[in-house]
């Protein structure tokens, strides 16, 4: 494990279409594996690597974030703001922001009216966006706009990553916001980084493509698989674990914490590479679990594989609690498992998978 490589990634302020920091430090780090790297006018970048055949298997991962943005500034310096992605609005009171402002990182307060003058407590729900505001320290909106924000620039959680222990060392937990996706991102330099220092040559020429704006819909994928139409595709995201309290796993599956990567089953998924992952999993003594999508994956996986005529992909996921929080838990079991089956992956095939 490469700690300081994931914990300055995820450190890294990345919102969907603000992921400038969070890529550079994917870049960064990939290059010495890569044989070439490039970026998109969107900022969606690649990495290479050559194989021993002409086809071209594509490894793809996220590099945006949830966020916020600045709404408006009213006069007496407080602001307001909107979502970028899928932010929970509910959980926002009382954290702390980081603004990207033309001067650098602006430190934010979300409010959080005190309990005791709070009215009709026992009706409370949670508040919309428009209601939640932010101090960042200015009792005027021109104060604001002295220190280097305006409306339109984006913020993201002031929260770093920490770690927790358990009894069975293996099972070390990470716990930070953005594990979604800036792990899938990890995974993807972990595995070239293999591959560089084993000097292992694939069948398939690799391309690990770290995209940007999954969380408001997946364009950068979109964009960057209809460029280099590659003949397949394994996508890594995040799967919600469904092994803590009060979530009904007849409704939404049974993933748990610390078994292994997910593989999905059905829509984009194409069952020739599916079973191929399962096959690599058995071969390779990889615990696995399986779930369902009846009707799109939520990930990158959906704009991908309509492009060009059809892109045959599957979807792996890594199971992951509290999603969409400053608290995002991943088991850093599940990570080494998802690197492992990657790298059994590629260096089993030998033919084409479709």
């Amino acid at each position: 494990m490469d700690k300081q490589f994931l914990e300055t990634l995820l450190k890294a302020p990345s919102p969907t279409g603000f992921e400038t920091a969070g890529q550079a430090c994917w870049m960064e780090h990939i290059k010495p594996y890569a044989e070439s790297l490039e970026k998109d006018a969107y900022g969606s970048a690649w990495a290479t690597r050559k194989g021993s055949s002409d086809l071209t298997l594509l490894l793809e991962s996220h590099v945006d974030e949830i966020g916020y943005m600045i709404k408006y500034i009213n006069e007496k310096g407080f602001i307001y703001i909107d979502i970028v992605g899928g932010s929970d609005v509910a959980t926002s009171r009382g954290k702390r922001l980081h603004f990207l402002g033309d001067q650098g990182t602006v430190l934010g307060v979300i409010g959080n009216t005190a309990i005791h003058l709070r009215e009709n407590r026992a009706n409370e729900k949670s508040p919309k966006i428009h209601e939640v505001w932010v101090d960042v320290g200015a009792n005027s909106k021109e104060e604001v706009l002295a220190k280097g924000l305006r409306v339109g620039h984006p913020a993201v959680y002031a929260e770093e990553p920490t770690w927790m222990s358990t009894a069975d060392s293996q099972n070390q937990l990470l716990v930070s916001r953005a594990i979604d996706n800036r792990i899938s991102g990890y995974i993807l330099q972990q595995v070239f980084k293999v591959l560089k220092e084993k000097q292992i040559t694939p069948y398939y020429n690799l391309i690990a493509l770290n995209a940007v704006q999954e969380e408001i819909g997946g364009y950068g994928a979109q964009m960057a698989s209809y460029k280099l139409h590659p003949n397949a595709c394994l996508c890594l995201d995040v799967t919600h674990a469904t092994d803590t309290p009060g979530i009904n796993q007849q409704q939404h599956g049974e993933v748990i914490l610390g078994k292994g990567p997910s593989v999905t089953h059905g829509t984009a998924n194409h069952p020739a590479i599916v079973q191929k992952l399962i096959e690599t999993a058995t071969q390779a003594n990889i615990e696995i679990q399986h779930e369902s999508s009846s009707r799109c994956s939520g990930t990158d996986t959906d704009s991908i594989y309509p492009n060009r005529g059809g892109i045959p992909s599957a979807l792996v996921s890594i199971p992951l609690r509290n999603m969409h929080s400053t608290v995002e838990t991943v088991n850093m079991k599940d990570v080494e498992a998802t690197i492992d089956l990657l790298l059994a992956f590629i260096t089993q095939v030998n033919e084409p998978l479709i």
